[in-house]
């Protein structure tokens, strides 16, 4: 990936989003949405807007285990809007959209035919020594918004959106905005293994002979993991 030597690039503004909802969406459960925020970031100027945050009415009822993370409550969302009226809100005004872990807030929010940008994948991509990928490990593994209210409390839709914002910005001094959206899409080459036998294993020490059941014979439906095994089998057999 080519590193920027000047600048941020050319102005445009892209709208931070984070979802809070009633669980986490699987196949046999869709769950809906009970908070929604964004931050805007120029990307020319490295401006950061305040934050906006919105509580909205999924239309059910949050179970307790939801309301643990994000401590929203039925009472708080009582009277709120329907979800489908604030995204229309977030849709306006917005060059391109950015969320942390994106995969999972597009579930709720398409963000139409605009670029994405997930955060969460280009710092796995740029950043590969950091102690984890997490909004909040890499806030301050970067030493960004410490002691600032902005941030506070966590688990909730503005301040998360505030603090990937900010990562976002320290993305941008690494690389551009084209870059940040081709590497979104693009598998990313992991440092360890994160899950299974040989998890927190260099893969560079990973068993050759479990490499290639990985890649043969097992049903991972891991993309970075498959991608990662095959060019270490790729490297130990000398780029063949």
């Amino acid at each position: 990936v080519p590193r920027r030597t000047q600048g941020m690039g050319a102005g445009m503004k892209i709208r931070i989003i984070d979802t809070e909802t009633t669980g986490i969406p699987s196949e046999t459960v869709k769950h809906a949405l009970v908070e929604v925020g964004w931050t805007d970031l120029d990307t020319e100027t490295g401006e950061v807007s305040p934050a906006v945050s919105w509580l909205v009415n999924p239309g059910r009822a949050i179970p307790p285990d939801a309301s643990a993370v994000h401590h929203i409550t039925d009472e708080d969302v009582i009277g709120a809007p329907a979800p489908d009226f604030v995204m229309g809100l977030m849709m306006d005004g917005a060059d391109g959209f950015a969320a942390h872990n994106a995969k999972f807030d597009r579930q709720f929010f398409s963000g139409g035919d605009r670029p994405w940008i997930c955060t969460m994948t280009c710092a796995k991509h740029l950043w590969p020594d950091s102690p984890g990928f997490g909004n909040q490990t890499l806030r301050y593994w970067k030493r960004l918004a410490i002691g600032d209210e902005r941030a506070q409390p966590s688990h909730r839709a503005g301040p998360d959106t505030f603090v990937t914002a900010l990562i976002l910005r320290e993305l941008l001094k690494v690389v551009g905005v084209d870059d940040l959206i081709a590497l979104t899409s693009a598998p990313v080459l992991l440092q360890r293994m994160p899950f299974g036998k040989h998890a927190g294993m260099s893969f560079s020490e990973i068993p050759f002979d479990y490499l290639n059941w990985m890649v043969d014979r097992s049903n991972i439906d891991d993309r970075d993991v498959m991608h990662t095994a095959r060019a270490e089998i790729k490297k130990r057999r000398g780029g063949r």
